[in-house]
């Protein structure tokens, strides 16, 4: 199987969305985030992907988007992100956000990981930004949805020079699997120097 990668942005980025809104709606049904998505939130929520600073990385096989990963300017995404960064020295000019990697299953361990953030930091690079940063979805170890064995992706997030902020975190809502409404949640922000 062979799999190539495209770098998307501008009008171009556009064309993408729709299937990018059907991947985050697969793949962020696992855990940990078990979102419970739908097509019309996930149209309205791609729309800060329409920034002049966005990009979009797309993992294609034969001509099928099996992965996405996006980026935005800080500055450009939602204030629930940006804000977390109030009291912190770096200015969000100058900070870019790597927003989702997903993955179908299948794809998953040939690299395609490492090319998406690889894109996005050079793309950001580019703008002039000399932080990369994306967030994390703080979930309880003994959450009865967590499945044995699950490894997280911490180690390799830390290979690729990311660390956790301390006390850096965004507050989201969404509905989660098997629950009646949307409540929010706590994500942990990562970020590195470019």
């Amino acid at each position: 199987m062979t799999v190539s990668t495209r770098i998307l942005t501008g009008p171009d980025l556009a064309v993408a969305l729709e299937d990018v809104a059907r991947l985050r709606i697969a793949v962020f049904r696992d855990w940990p985030y078990l979102y419970d998505g739908d097509l019309d939130y996930e149209r309205d929520y791609l729309r800060a992907y329409q920034s002049p600073g966005a990009v979009v990385v797309v993992a294609e096989q034969d001509d099928r988007i099996i992965g996405a990963a996006t980026g935005a300017p800080m500055r450009d995404h939602a204030d629930d992100f940006s804000a977390a960064f109030v009291d912190r020295p770096e200015a969000l000019d100058d900070i870019f956000y790597c927003a989702e990697s997903v993955l179908l299953p299948d794809y998953r361990g040939r690299g395609l990981g490492h090319a998406f953030f690889d894109a996005r930091e050079a793309h950001a690079r580019q703008l002039g930004h000399r932080f990369s940063a994306f967030c994390s979805v703080i979930r309880p170890a003994d959450h009865p949805a967590r499945p044995a064995g699950y490894r997280p992706l911490d180690g390799f997030w830390r290979k690729r020079g990311y660390a956790p902020l301390p006390g850096v975190e965004a507050r989201f809502s969404w509905k989660d699997l098997g629950q009646p409404e949307a409540t929010e949640k706590a994500l942990q922000f990562w970020m590195r120097s470019l």
